[in-house]
């Protein structure tokens, strides 16, 4: 690995911490985190593979992407106090986020080291005809969690503050107000 693929891994790993202290939830809040999938999408998704079982890869790890996604939203407390809306990742959230992050990082790391005539023979018994194809499929996965996590969090935050009575905000105003 890179110092920059290090880096970025490392990163992705270390948002949840700042998940676990309830925070405001902000334009930051959703910055930061795509912002660093953003980076990671734009250097290393050159292509999505289409040929033999490449989009069936590329399809179950989005699919799994999006159901830590949706899960860490749902185990993060999200509760409005006045106008504002204060988010905290619960345990589960965090284990979920490590999980999704962390079986990235240790499939490069085994790729890399040990794993890799491994993987060329899963590959070929199962017509994955690439290295691009697991590069694509993790760099979705991990785009989906992020994705589906924010939108998730997003939208309970939008049913808590009806649910207390507020004007539900558009996702314009809600940028603007911070």
């Amino acid at each position: 690995m890179t110092t920059t693929e290090w880096i970025t891994d490392i990163a992705l790993l270390l948002v949840v911490f700042r998940q676990l202290r309830e925070s405001r939830l902000d334009v930051m809040s959703f910055l930061l985190p795509l912002g660093i999938v953003g980076f990671v999408v734009h250097r290393y998704l050159t292509t999505v593979p289409t040929d033999g079982n490449d989009l069936v890869l590329v399809m179950t790890l989005v699919t799994i992407g999006a159901a830590l996604g949706i899960a860490g939203g749902l185990y993060t407390r999200v509760r409005a106090v006045g106008e504002d809306v204060l988010v905290k990742a619960g345990a589960v959230a965090a284990v979920l986020w490590v999980l999704g992050m962390g079986s990235r990082m240790t499939f490069q790391l085994w790729s890399e080291h040990g794993g890799a005539d491994e993987i060329a023979r899963f590959s070929v018994a199962h017509a994955i005809t690439s290295d691009q194809a697991w590069v694509a499929a993790f760099v979705l996965m991990a785009l989906t969690e992020v994705v589906t996590r924010l939108a998730t969090v997003y939208l309970r935050s939008r049913l808590v503050l009806s649910a207390v009575g507020h004007r539900t905000a558009t996702v314009a105003e809600f940028g603007s107000a911070i």
